[in-house]
């Protein structure tokens, strides 16, 4: 007879401090040295890499310049949603909300601006390690710091952070903000207010308060909503004009955001629109949304009410609901898409326990896995198409692929997780075993397994 044990759940009430200071201080005193050294020499090659490679190559950083604008918008009372930037004449997108947060940027010039937006993102890239590693339990604590070295190390070189940085995007911080807010106690009053604010600086984080209520927790869903309410009132009562604009007009005009088709779009909308040659997709773009919604929020549902059966079952249904609002959304940009550093995660936390298992019974499937999951997101196929002025439209077939690679992952994902879930069930119904509590908050317990 043996005790299935799992590590702490990250968020469980005392487990955000330990030893007299926050849990990742205590990992750090804790970690093997050699080890350590070793993933922070390899991440800081790759970073002095990326360095250079990013000065040979260029950054625009024009999101940045978007955003900066919009606080100077803002602080000098001109309207928000009139204004253009560059010579592309790229519009405010965001609700008024997200415009009075970023008033900082306007109080900087544009090259200290660039340096202090790329260290922080350099920093949130390696906050959303420790949060993905705290929502997967791996791996073992005194491990993490170095897991966390080479996740931010080496994970500029994935797309979507690649864009991010180049862009100077807020992705993620928002990823931060969601990751933070799911992997706190369930137990905790404000837990859904991180869900809220995210929504309320760009409104596809919202998903996740539908995830909540679809998994039983329904107050975390209702202060995720009250949260999101609160910003809204904000920016009625700074910005009432361009609230009026943004709530009736704006919302609604996608052609702010930009053009549907092209490959940047990695929406199962935009794959829709470039497979039919199209620039307004129509009913087929609306019914293939609404496919992967209702099939995103049935698996990340059925995901994540299996964590008495399934283990990490938090992480498999947050990341199927992210996978599920990107699908969703009428436009994802590749940026969009850093999602996949706690995808990742979990996939290595999948992979590293099937290699623990006994080797009479060891199938190491998912290191296959997570080696074409990272390659796809290292690939930067969309952008090896033609895809210049009109050409994402005259697409041929066989490039339709690497045009809308990461909507082809995300459903890949999704079916990945469905399978993972129905083995895992159709396993314990032969051999039955409860697996301790997974979620933050909820009661501890063992069980025993045959």
């Amino acid at each position: 007879m043996a005790v299935v044990e799992q590590e702490r759940p990250a968020g469980t009430a005392g487990a955000g401090r330990a030893g007299g200071g926050p849990a990742f201080l205590r990992a750090l005193r804790e970690a093997p040295r050699r080890p350590t050294l070793a993933a922070a020499a390899a991440a800081a090659l790759s970073l002095t890499l990326y360095a250079v490679v990013r000065h040979l190559v260029g950054t625009s950083m024009i999101d940045m310049l978007v955003y900066r604008a919009e606080g100077r918008a803002v602080l000098d009372g001109t309207d928000l949603y009139t204004i253009r930037v560059s010579q592309w004449d790229l519009p405010a997108t965001y609700p008024p909300f997200a415009a009075m947060l970023f008033v900082p940027t306007a109080w900087a010039g544009v090259g200290l601006l660039r340096l202090l937006v790329t260290g922080g993102n350099a920093l949130l890239l390696g906050t959303a390690a420790w949060l993905s590693c705290r929502l997967a339990g791996w791996p073992r604590r005194e491990l993490r710091p170095a897991a966390v070295l080479l996740t931010t190390g080496f994970g500029v070189w994935l797309e979507p952070v690649w864009t991010t940085l180049r862009y100077g995007q807020v992705n993620l911080a928002l990823l931060c903000l969601i990751l933070w807010d799911l992997t706190r106690s369930d137990a905790g009053r404000a837990k859904g207010v991180g869900i809220g604010i995210a929504a309320g600086i760009k409104l596809t984080p919202g998903l996740f308060a539908v995830y909540l209520l679809l998994t039983g927790r329904v107050r975390a869903a209702f202060t995720a909503f009250g949260a999101y309410l609160v910003t809204v009132a904000i920016g009625w009562t700074a910005l009432p004009a361009a609230s009026h604009g943004f709530w009736t007009t704006y919302l609604f005009d996608s052609s702010r955001v930009g053009k549907t088709e092209i490959v940047d779009n990695q929406s199962v909308r935009g794959a829709v629109a470039r497979l039919l040659h199209t620039a307004e997709p129509g009913t087929a773009g609306l019914a293939a949304g609404a496919a992967a919604a209702v099939l995103g929020l049935a698996v990340a549902a059925w995901a994540g009410r299996s964590a008495p059966h399934l283990p990490r079952a938090e992480a498999w249904g947050v990341v199927c609901t992210a996978v599920t609002a990107l699908l969703v959304s009428p436009i994802s940009w590749t940026h969009h898409w850093v999602w996949c550093v706690p995808l990742a995660v979990l996939l290595g936390a999948e992979a590293a326990h099937e290699r623990s298992r006994p080797e009479a019974v060891r199938r190491l499937r998912w290191r296959p896995i997570l080696g074409v999951v990272l390659l796809g997101f290292c690939s930067y196929g969309m952008w090896l198409v033609p895809h210049h002025g009109p050409r994402d439209l005259d697409l041929p077939v066989w490039q339709q692929v690497p045009a809308a690679l990461y909507p082809l992952l995300g459903l890949a994902v999704l079916a990945l997780a469905a399978a993972r879930v129905r083995s895992r069930r159709a396993a314990l119904r032969r051999t039955p075993a409860t697996l301790p509590a997974q979620r933050p908050g909820v009661r501890r317990e063992t069980a025993p397994v045959r």
